[in-house]
């Protein structure tokens, strides 16, 4: 375990691909907001084509930057930018977010009013201020996705019961234990990281902080956000397309299941996610109305299940150790 150095509490940890203007107006609200504690800043830039690497260098010396020669994903960023960090916690911060006033602060409050917790995360918001719900989420079931395939999630989103990953109607405006805290601001103890030995790198991107914070809970975290540390979460900055996003956070999906699932809840589940994307191609395709937006839906789900077999693989196991 690296011990803490030079009085570091906090080592916030960035990873980026591709999104230089997004990571600077990130980093510009960290140092215009910093937490009340001593804290760093870790960059791990994957390869970025766009020169991200050398102009966030030269804008922001203080940074400790990683020039990674390869696009190592998400959780492969995270653990080799963690291996640098010598604070007493590690804060994953999404390069497109912006932190406000107090929101560092009020975080690691949050943590050392709970340090039972071992993972922590806050309220995050879209651009325009309105909730953005996907700071925390319930862990995936057989119910859950069931009612994803029918379409009760999209048919009832306030249901706890129908939208249950989502937890329904809540606001995020109350401090609650959760399954799983969303990497894109995700606070953790450093020696839990280290005893979980980071993020599993099988998951190149989507669902490796589901997967770290089950294997956290197994070993007796519980991880909880509370709403007075705020954030703006834009997502999916650096996908290419809507249909790419949707193939790799099923491949994460698949690859969570198969990873903690029995076979027979495995074999069930895949089941249901390949219903799922069959009545969405199918809605898409027969929806009434030659639009321009329904037109792109339904060429959207033709190449997600035309690539099919690419989502329903997942991601093919890693060592520990990558």
């Amino acid at each position: 375990m690296n011990e803490p150095k030079d009085g570091v509490a906090l080592s916030i940890i960035i990873v980026s691909y591709n999104t230089c203007a997004i990571t600077l107006a990130c980093l510009e609200s960290v140092y215009a907001y910093p937490p009340q504690v001593p804290f760093e800043v870790i960059l791990l830039d994957n390869a970025s084509p766009d020169n991200s690497a050398a102009t966030i260098a030269a804008a922001y010396p203080q940074v400790r930057l990683i020039a990674s020669k390869e696009n190592t994903g998400f959780a492969g960023g995270n653990n080799i930018a963690a291996r640098e960090a010598v604070g007493k916690r590690i804060l994953l911060l999404n390069p497109d977010t912006w932190v406000f006033e107090n929101s560092l602060t009020n975080l690691w409050d949050f943590a050392e009013r709970t340090p039972e917790g071992g993972i922590w995360g806050g309220r995050t918001l879209f651009g325009d201020l309105r909730l953005n719900p996907t700071s925390c989420w319930s862990q995936t079931t057989l119910w859950s996705l069931l009612c994803r395939a029918l379409g009760f999630t999209r048919m009832f989103p306030g249901s706890p019961l129908f939208n249950p990953e989502a937890m329904g109607h809540w606001q995020r405006d109350s401090e609650r234990k959760v399954d799983i805290v969303t990497g894109c601001f995700l606070l953790i103890d450093c020696a839990l990281w280290q005893r979980l030995r980071g993020f599993d790198p099988t998951f190149f991107m989507y669902a490796e902080e589901a997967d770290l914070c089950l294997r956290a809970r197994a070993m007796g975290a519980s991880p909880a956000i509370t709403p007075t540390a705020e954030i703006v979460h834009l997502g999916g900055a650096s996908e290419s397309s809507a249909a790419d996003k949707v193939i790799k956070t099923t491949r994460g999906r698949v690859t969570l299941i198969r990873k903690h699932w029995s076979a027979p809840r495995r074999t069930l589940g895949l089941l249901l996610i390949q219903l799922w994307a069959i009545v969405r191609l199918a809605g898409a395709t027969l929806r009434p109305g030659a639009g321009a937006a329904n037109g792109e839906s339904a060429a959207k789900w033709e190449v997600i299940w035309a690539r099919r077999a690419e989502w329903l693989a997942g991601y093919p196991i890693k060592p520990a150790g990558e």
